[in-house]
């Protein structure tokens, strides 16, 4: 092809310039000995011409195959605004965008890079001009043009530097931002914003310009990194008010991909604020692109970009959210002095097994820590494990509050998914930020509850078969602890329930106070569905009561496959959760109630100089069995009554230390009474007998 496009005719006064010409095409080749042999070359193209006195540069002419684009002119000068620089021409295949012209002084718009071609890279974006003044304000300085997209598998150009409100005789304008970085082509990489530009006396600060976005599917580009914002805000003149830091510029969000996504480009930093003006707020960290799925395994997402520092008084960025698969969120950016820490990103959602098993659900992001006297940032959601034939994975746990003068919330963990024939447990409630230090005292934050609900399985294919195993409920998250004199310590979070036949989730303990504050209480065990265990109340913090242990499950039946009839068989018998121990001080948790024919949970032993908590009761006995025994009292605490029984009987639960005997159960068809449970040492009376049962009526004692 030709080897170039011609030159547009520079502008005259008012006009434009000419858009430069195209390069040619490279001329195809003949075969030689049937074999292809390679095309000609194609043209670089033509430049764009300058503007005239007030008109915009030429566009670039495109680059043949194979060649760049030419650059756009030049925006022409004029005292009045300038003008746009023209547009980079776009590459030929494999040819790199040109790069857009430049603003004309007095601040006009850098003009944007041109698209690179096929595997060729974005042109970068044109300064913005900088103004020029005569006595008067200054005018705001050119914004740089953004940077051109890259081909496919090219890098997006950088975005071009605004442009310098200069310093004059009287007040300066505010900067340009920066150009946001390219985005890249399929399977390109993102350009990095451009930091924008600091002011001089009086001046705002430009934005950092925002980072490119990662290319589309291939193998996903990362996105590219955010701009900073100026560094420093401009120390005002006396008697104007000073003026705020620019904000940072946003990661680019990660690529969508084939295989594993990209990581999502961090957040630019907040500028500082001048003599009395505001920092500038952190830019969000970019999401992290989406993994694709396999046919037999799980490519990972990847993991949100963190949020950036806050300028002083500014607010942290937000963390980016996991891309799915199952990518964990960012981390929140801590705030800067008096500013708030970013919230954490959410945990992406695990993807469906395809018969293998099911991903993870991402972790959600902690949250970023306030800056002195600021708030924390709350934790992101933990992700779920969505429902899979084959087994599915756990669920993501909540990210922890940040710490700060007020801690914040952390985020719950995720619930258990229904799916194939195992189930995942329920996600960790993420644990409460601890208060921020003494100065601005801060409260512990709240434990974050565990799942509410383990999953459910499906039904074993046995006819007598139990079942397959199911999910767990999650943990509750500890409360976090009081910091400086006076705070209160958190409160611990629920534990999740269990599914059916799925354990009850431990409650979280509660916070300890500082000196002077009272502890909190633990929180309740989760409850069970179905006879196994419930879980333990967490314990209290110093001075707190112990949370009450959960409840045990109903006794199980199972359905006759001949018959159709229930068999009144007991199943799996179970404990109730024992009671968390009281602090210091405060009172033990009671403990829950046993399943049929099974003990109750035992009663935590109370603080010093606390009650302490009563003996759970014995559960009633099943067909043939013994009714549960109480359990015994802590110390102080009086021991439970015993369960009724048949042909059997509960005794009654010892008394704990200076505690009273639990009454002993009642039996029933023709049971036996229950004993008395003996006195505590130094406790003032045994339990009193369980009645006798009253005798059945005929056949009442038989059962199928």
């Amino acid at each position: 092809g030709s080897t170039q496009g011609a030159t547009g005719a520079d502008g005259l006064a008012a006009t434009s310039g000419g858009n430069g010409g195209n390069g040619g095409r490279g001329a195809d080749a003949e075969p030689v000995f049937g074999q292809g042999i390679p095309g000609g070359t194609g043209g670089t193209g033509g430049a764009g011409g300058n503007g005239g006195s007030v008109g915009n540069g030429g566009t670039g002419g495109d680059g043949g195959n194979g060649s760049a684009g030419a650059a756009g002119g030049t925006g022409s000068f004029s005292l009045g605004t300038g003008e746009v620089g023209g547009t980079g021409g776009t590459g030929g295949a494999g040819g790199a965008g040109g790069a857009g012209g430049a603003g004309g002084v007095d601040a006009g718009n850098g003009g944007a890079g041109g698209k690179g071609g096929t595997g060729g890279t974005g042109g970068n974006g044109g300064a913005g001009g900088g103004p020029i003044v005569f006595g008067n304000p200054g005018a705001d300085g050119g914004n740089g043009g953004d940077g051109g997209t890259g081909g496919t598998g090219g890098i997006g150009g950088a975005g071009g530097a605004g442009g310098a409100a200069l310093s004059a005789s009287g007040q300066d304008g505010a900067q340009g931002a920066g150009g946001a970085g390219g985005m890249g082509g399929n399977g390109g990489i993102g350009a990095n914003g451009t930091d924008g530009q600091n002011g001089d006396a009086t001046v705002n600060n430009g934005a950092g310009g925002r980072g490119g976005d990662g290319g589309d599917a291939g193998a996903g580009g990362a996105g590219g990194q955010g701009g900073a914002g100026s560094t420093q805000g401009a120390t005002g003149a006396d008697g104007l008010a000073a003026t705020s830091g620019g904000n940072g510029g946003n990661g680019g969000r990660g690529a969508d991909a084939t295989g594993l996504g990209q990581v999502g480009g961090s957040g630019g930093d907040g500028g500082n604020g001048g003599s009395v003006g505001n920092g500038g707020n952190g830019g969000n960290g970019g999401t992290g692109g989406n993994g694709a799925n396999g046919t037999n395994t799980i490519n990972p997402g990847q993991n949100g970009g963190d949020g950036h520092t806050g300028g002083t008084g500014g607010v942290g960025g937000a963390g980016g959210n996991g891309g799915s698969d199952a990518g964990n969120g960012g981390a929140g950016g801590t705030g800067g002095t008096g500013g708030v820490g970013g919230a954490g990103g959410t945990g992406a959602h695990g993807s469906d097994g395809f018969f293998g098993s099911g991903a993870d659900g991402g972790d959600g992001g902690d949250g970023g820590n306030g800056g002195t006297g600021g708030t924390g940032g709350a934790g992101g959601a933990g992700g779920i494990a969505l429902a899979a034939s084959g087994q599915n994975g756990s669920q993501g746990a909540g990210g922890t509050g940040g710490q700060g003068g007020t801690s914040g919330l952390p985020g719950d963990g995720g619930n258990g998914a229904d799916g194939g024939s195992f189930f995942g447990d329920g996600g960790v409630g993420g644990d409460g930020g601890d208060g921020g230090d003494p100065g601005a005292v801060g409260a512990g934050g709240q434990g974050g509850a565990g799942s509410t609900q383990g999953a459910t399985g499906a039904k074993g294919t046995l006819p007598f078969g139990p079942g397959s195993p199911y999910g767990n409920g999650g943990s509750g998250g500890d409360g976090g602890n009081g910091n400086g004199p006076g705070a209160a310590g958190g409160n611990g979070g629920i534990g999740g329930n269990g599914g059916t036949y799925g354990v009850g989730g431990p409650g979280g303990n509660g916070g300890h106070g500082a000196t002077g504050a009272t502890g909190s209480n633990g929180s309740s065990g989760g409850t069970t569905t179905s006879p196994t265990n419930g879980g333990s109340g967490g314990d209290g913090g110093a001075g707190g009561d112990g949370g009450a242990g959960g409840i045990n499950g109903a006794n199980a039946t199972i359905t006759s496959f001949i018959t159709g009839k229930v068999l009144h068989v007991g199943g799996q018998q179970a404990s109730g959760g024992d009671g968390g121990n009281g602090g210091a001080g405060g009172t033990g948790g009671t403990g829950g109630t046993g399943s049929s024919a099974f003990s109750g949970g035992m009663g935590a032993t109370g603080g010093p100089g606390g009650n302490g908590g009563a003996g759970g009761d014995g559960g009633a006995g099943s067909v043939m069995g013994d009714g549960g025994d109480g359990g015994a009292g802590g110390s102080g605490g009086q021991g439970g009554d015993g369960g009724s029984g048949v042909f059997g009987q509960g005794l009654g639960g010892i008394g704990g230390t200076g505690g009273n005997g639990g009454d002993g159960g009642d039996g029933f068809d023709a049971g036996f009474a229950g004993g008395a449970g003996p006195g505590g040492p130094g406790g003032t009376a045994n339990g009193s007998s369980g009645g006798p049962g009253q005798p059945g009526e005929p056949g009442a004692n038989l059962r199928n």
